[in-house]
């Protein structure tokens, strides 16, 4: 899986023949798994169709600052959430008229007024004739665009509309997204950084058929996976029982059971890692003796002698050397409290708070709501949210810290 893979990236296409070429675009990124927006200065619409970029990108194509709603009413297309969803912006085909007007903040149309509100890297393609291109005036821009943070992609030598050969051609699709990658991998916070992270519940056996578990689903786990994956770190995701599976190249996902299977597979890697997150609801209690056979109902109820499982926070807290530890405390009551005390106890670095009297928190269910305390006592509290975006969260308060 792709660094693109989840990232959401809004498409700005100005009017140039190159557009032809951004269905391939819209293609690729999607390929990688990315989200694609797509808004179209109005000449665009002359080169390309908005129906086949919606199609692709499976989702609506906006070239104007309004657009016909119910009963013929405007509906104002909005600029700003356009911008703030965002991870990226990616201008392609850029001509010099659009390169020209996002020097000089001009905003005429939607795509430019999308520009000036972005608070993203902003990738810009220039395809133009090769006179143009070679233009002082339009290597001056393109070097303005540089100073103001935005990333050039170089144009190509080839063919070009006017029946010349030289350089102005848009760079190819695939080579684009090959680039792009490059590029947020080269500056990803945690390139060259290794993650360990522990994942839904475990079950202990009472007999072959017969197991004491919890209802962890491993969803928080996974999505602290995707989400270090996308920073650019090497992740090796340690997870209990789940139906949940994981497509990514950067995560080395390791299938456990029990608590001692945990345990191990944990401390296989640990002393590798930079960063280690236990999300894992790991069983506190297993059966002192597990049955060989299957224990019949007919003879009669047994008691079942429980002894503690080896507690894996504890042990990653008292043997981390220059690891930045994350722990979860999952409470029904004095909820900060309790994972203050756990937070010391532990020797971990900062620990996550969640709730089950928050309604539709925590286990099983798509959202979390979450107070990260760190070591030093200072906590921030969310509101609830999916659990996508809580790893965000919680990776953004991580890098704040370390």
């Amino acid at each position: 899986m792709s660094i693109i893979s989840r990232k959401k990236v809004l498409l700005g296409i100005s009017g140039g023949i190159a557009a032809y070429k951004t269905p391939l675009l819209v293609r690729a990124l999607i390929k990688k798994g990315a989200e694609v927006k797509v808004v179209m200065t109005p000449s665009a619409i002359d080169f390309v169709t908005p129906l086949t970029l919606s199609t692709l990108s499976r989702n609506p194509v906006l070239s104007s600052f309004t657009e016909a709603g119910q009963d013929d009413h405007p509906e104002w297309n909005n600029h700003v959430d356009l911008a703030l969803w965002a991870d990226l912006m990616l201008i392609a085909p850029a001509t010099s008229n659009t390169i020209s007007a996002m020097v000089k903040a001009s905003c005429n149309n939607l795509l430019l007024a999308c520009y000036l509100s972005s608070k993203r890297p902003v990738f810009v393609a220039p395809a133009m004739d090769l006179d143009m291109y070679a233009h002082p005036a339009n290597q001056s821009n393109l070097e303005q665009l540089k100073i103001n943070g935005c990333y050039v992609f170089p144009a190509e030598e080839g063919f070009l509309a006017s029946g010349l050969e030289g350089k102005g051609r848009m760079i190819e699709p695939e080579d684009m997204v090959l680039q792009l990658e490059n590029i947020l991998l080269s500056k990803a916070p945690l390139v060259n950084k290794k993650v360990l992270i522990t994942a839904g519940p475990t079950y202990e056996p009472i007999d072959p058929v017969r197991f004491i578990g919890n209802h962890s689903s491993g969803k928080m786990g996974y999505a602290l996976a995707n989400h270090a994956a996308s920073l650019g770190a090497q992740v090796v995701l340690v997870s209990g029982p789940t139906s949940l599976t994981i497509e990514n190249s950067m995560i080395n996902l390791i299938k456990v059971t029990s608590s001692k299977e945990m345990f191990e597979a944990v401390f296989a890697h640990y002393h590798q890692v930079d960063i280690a997150i236990a999300s894992a609801a790991v069983a506190d209690f297993k059966p002192a003796k597990v049955a060989s056979q299957k224990i019949k109902k007919h003879d009669g109820a047994e008691s079942i002698e429980l002894i503690e499982t080896q507690d894996i926070l504890s042990e990653m807290g008292r043997t981390k050397k220059d690891q930045f530890l994350v722990g979860f405390a999952l409470e029904t009551e004095n909820e900060e409290a309790n994972a203050l005390v756990k937070l010391k106890k532990k020797n971990a670095d900062a620990i996550v708070l969640n709730s089950l009297n928050d309604k539709d928190a925590g286990f099983g269910g798509d959202k979390n709501k979450i107070t990260f305390i760190s070591k030093n006592n200072e906590k921030k509290t969310f509101e609830l949210k999916p659990k996508t975006e809580v790893a965000a969260d919680i990776f953004s308060e991580i890098l704040s810290c370390i």
